[in-house]
Parts: structure tokens; C-alpha cells; sequence
């Protein structure tokens, strides 16, 4: 009987390990080469078709603070009549998104339509069960879906996240960039746990027109949307009683706020005119992706005259980023990438593998400044010479540049690049560079930060396992 027990409990170990070998390679491996771009990509890449010929119609302001991210979207659902369309990676339960979800119902009750698409695992980690997102769902004219949600029968499901990050109401405004929607990236911040980001606001004044960044911006969103890839959730009852008494909570929620909003946004004041704007995105399938991101970034960069500055949370590079950022420095006068130090970065995995690979990262020759800061700063942004200003979801890392859909907003004007140079220069004020053999320029006023001895240990270990699969990164 004994042996007979200890055949079984071998039989269900082995089982055991064989499902967790089966998940792990199948979540792994389809990722583990990375495609090079096409040349078919690589010849739809004009650069010069970034830039206008002349004054445009559109005009863009960046959102800098948490409390304004909110606020912003408060005016814009209050101001929607047709259509309020949302794509986010993660939303969470808090005061930020009862605020936000109390003003998309009172926008679905005076009959706009709104959609709201939300990457899948984290839509499965962070929403299913929430009367609120039950609430929301449940109402006739709002409805969320998920993209790509995972199927453990199919571990490879689970690595193709949707990474975008943006808001667009009634086709003339568009809000884009890093921030995900729950308390941490937006509303007060006052708070003790907070992370700095950043975000544009595109207004276009070209009603009804097909051209520019927002109609492309809503092709791609309706393409995504549309796709077998993405599925309904919360369409339940608004009769359930839990479900009654949260949508009671958020109608008395909404009459509250919207004494405090603006019965009409004057939006030229809080913007100021771009000559062009462009929607970038990356593949929308959940597969290994070409990087069509990166390499229109790239390239971007490789028309500065005088300067480059990358500001991003992550530097995980591949051997093409590598490659591509040392050809940026060779070409161009003065590269600086700004990103976070190991003691504020809030990403396990990627701190891990800057603490193996930043010499590398360093040997590619931009003026490198990390980031010490009272909170980790999860803004991407990119400034070229004076006149290009590029906002949107995309980190200068591995799985933004091969796995994840992403979107970026390309916007060419001197008042717009001032703008976000000058928000760039404020983060630089609280960073140290980093000399070429690692060590850190002393700054009058910045202290650097250790980490404590117990995190340099485990990131001295993580850092060599982390190899294995960076490209997850």
C-alpha cells in the first residue's frame, strides 16, 4: 500500500512539473528570437512625412501632474456627445476610478457611446469581481472588453500584452501617454505612493476631417476593438442588487464632482499649435512583433542636427537597440537618456537587468542621468532638436519593442518641445550623470541613493538569472 502511495504521489509530481515545464516554455520560448524590422515596414517609414508644411489646425499641451491626468479626463467626458473611447493596460479600484467611471455612466446616460478596452491579464487581475467595472458594464451604451486574454492551455497568450495608454472623445480630442488609470498614476498628489509620468493633449480643430493623429489614433482603436483577440465583459444585470446600489453610489459620486468641473473647457488656452501630429503604433497581433515602433523612433532621432533626449523608466536593449543608439551618438552632437536609478525604479525585472547590463548601456555612448527622485518616474518621451516632441506608452525596453502593442504621438513645434524640455530638464535637476566608469558627477542639492544591503543582494543574483529571459523585459 505504501509503495502504491508513493507511485502515486510521484506520478502527480511529475504531472506537476511537466504542467509547469509546458507553461513556462510555451509563455518563453515563442519570444526568445526577436524579428528584425522589414523592409517592407522600413520603406513606409518616410521621416520627412513627420513634419507639416504649414500651420496645421491641431494643437497639443502636456499633462504633467496626476492631479491634472484626472482632471483633464473629468472635463473631456463632461464635454462628450458623441463618443468617449478609452485603451488602457491597467485600471484598478480607487478614488481616481470611481471618480473617472462615475463621469463615463453620466456621459452613457445622456446617450454618448463609450468603449473602454483594457489588456487582458490585468483586466483578470485587477477587475473581475469589482462592482464597479459591473456597474459600468452593465449600462447600454458603455462597454469593456478585454484584449488577449490569456489562455493557460496556450502560455504563449500570456506575454502579447496591450500596452496603450490613451483617451479620445468625439473624434477632436486625444489624451495619450504612460499613464495607467488607478490612483498611483493619477489624482492627488499629495499622496506618499505616487509615480511622476507624463501625457499629451492633442485638440484638433479639424472637424469631420479624416487626416491627422486622432482619426488615426481611432482607425487603430476600432481595428483592436474589433478583432477576435478582444472580448465583452461586465454586460451583466443592472438589476442585481450589489450592481444597483454601486451605480446609486456613482450617480450621487458624479453629482458632486461636476459642481467642481468646468461647464466648457476652453482647450486652445491649455494647448499651443503644432504643425503636425502622427499616430505610431506597434503590430496589433499577441505574437512575437516586428519593432515598428523602435524603428520609426530610430530614425526619428537620426534626423536631429544637435540633439536627442530619450527620457524612459527602462533601458533593457536587445543587440539592434545596442546598435541603434551607438549609431545615434556617432551621428549626433549631444545624446541624453534620462531613466531611473535602480534605488527609485519600480520595475523589478528591468532594474535587474540594468544592474547586470548598464555598462553597456553606457558604452553606447549618450549622456546617461538617472533618476533620484522622491518617486519613480514612468514617463517616455522623447525631444528632438527643438522642434519634434515624441509622448506615448513606449519604454526603451524589450518587451515595448517586440512584445507589447504600443502607441506613440509624434508632434512637430518649437512651443511644444520647449514645453516638454522644460518638464525634462526639471526631472534632469533631480538626477545624477553617470561617468563612463559607472560612478555618478556629484550635484549640489541631489543625494544619491542606496540601495539598502538587502536589495543589492538579491538584485546581484536576480540580475544573473534575469539573463534567461530579459528579452520579457
Amino acid at each position: 500500500m505504501k509503495k502504491k502511495k508513493r507511485h502515486i504521489t510521484k506520478c502527480i509530481l511529475l504531472l506537476l512539473l511537466a504542467v509547469i515545464l509546458y507553461e513556462a516554455v510555451g509563455a518563453c520560448l515563442p519570444f526568445a528570437v526577436q524579428k528584425p524590422v522589414s523592409d517592407s515596414y522600413k520603406k513606409k517609414v518616410n521621416v520627412s512625412a513627420f513634419r507639416g508644411t504649414g500651420d496645421g489646425k491641431e494643437r497639443a499641451g502636456i499633462i504633467e501632474t496626476n492631479k491634472g491626468a484626472l482632471d483633464t479626463r473629468l472635463a473631456m467626458f463632461q464635454e462628450a456627445k458623441k463618443s468617449i473611447v478609452i485603451s488602457t493596460f491597467d485600471i484598478r479600484e480607487g478614488k481616481s476610478t470611481d471618480d473617472t467611471f462615475s463621469a463615463l455612466l453620466y456621459a452613457a446616460d445622456r446617450g454618448v457611446k463609450v468603449q473602454v478596452l483594457v489588456d487582458g491579464l490585468y483586466g483578470m487581475l485587477h477587475m473581475n469581481g469589482k462592482t464597479v467595472f459591473q456597474a459600468a458594464g452593465s449600462h447600454p451604451n458603455l462597454e469593456i472588453r478585454f484584449y488577449n486574454e490569456p489562455n493557460f492551455l496556450k502560455p504563449w497568450t500570456i506575454n502579447g500584452r496591450l500596452h496603450d495608454k490613451y483617451v479620445a472623445v468625439d473624434g477632436s480630442l486625444l489624451l495619450m501617454g504612460g499613464r495607467n488609470m488607478f490612483d498611483y498614476f493619477i489624482g492627488d498628489d499629495s499622496r506618499s505612493s505616487i509615480g511622476y509620468d507624463r501625457e499629451v493633449l492633442l485638440y484638433s480643430q479639424n472637424n469631420g476631417s479624416k487626416e491627422g493623429a486622432i482619426p488615426q489614433a481611432l482607425s487603430y482603436f476600432h481595428k483592436l476593438w474589433d478583432s477576435s483577440d478582444c472580448k465583452t465583459v461586465f454586460n451583466g444585470s443592472p438589476s442585481k442588487k450589489e450592481v444597483k446600489a454601486e451605480i446609486k453610489y456613482l450617480s450621487s459620486r458624479y453629482e458632486k464632482i461636476k459642481n467642481q468641473l468646468p461647464k466648457k473647457t476652453d482647450w486652445t488656452k491649455q494647448t499651443v499649435p503644432v504643425k503636425k501630429a502622427v499616430f505610431v503604433t506597434n503590430p496589433t497581433h499577441i505574437g512575437n512583433k516586428e519593432p515598428y515602433v523602435w524603428y520609426t523612433m530610430q530614425q526619428l532621432m537620426l534626423t536631429a542636427k544637435k540633439d536627442v533626449t530619450i527620457q524612459t523608466p527602462y533601458a533593457v536593449f536587445s543587440k539592434d537597440m545596442y546598435q541603434g543608439i551607438k549609431e545615434l551618438t556617432l551621428k549626433v552632437p549631444n545624446v541624453e537618456m534620462l531613466v531611473n536609478s535602480t534605488a527609485v525604479g519600480d520595475n523589478f525585472i528591468a532594474s535587474s537587468d540594468y544592474t547586470k547590463n548598464r555598462s553597456k548601456v553606457l558604452e553606447t555612448g549618450p549622456k546617461v542621468y538617472e533618476f533620484f527622485g522622491d518617486h519613480s518616474c514612468h514617463g517616455k518621451s522623447i525631444a528632438i532638436d527643438n522642434d519634434l516632441s515624441v509622448i506615448g506608452s513606449y519604454n526603451f525596453d524589450m518587451r515595448s519593442t517586440y512584445l507589447d502593442t504600443e502607441t506613440m504621438l509624434v508632434l512637430e513645434g518649437k512651443e511644444l518641445n520647449r514645453e516638454l524640455r522644460g518638464h525634462m530638464s526639471h526631472l534632469k535637476s533631480q538626477s545624477l550623470k553617470v561617468n563612463s566608469d559607472g560612478t555618478y558627477v556629484p550635484k549640489h542639492g541631489v543625494e544619491k541613493k542606496e540601495l539598502p544591503p538587502s536589495k543589492k543582494l538579491i538584485f546581484k543574483v536576480s540580475s544573473v538569472f534575469i539573463q534567461l529571459f530579459r528579452y520579457l523585459a
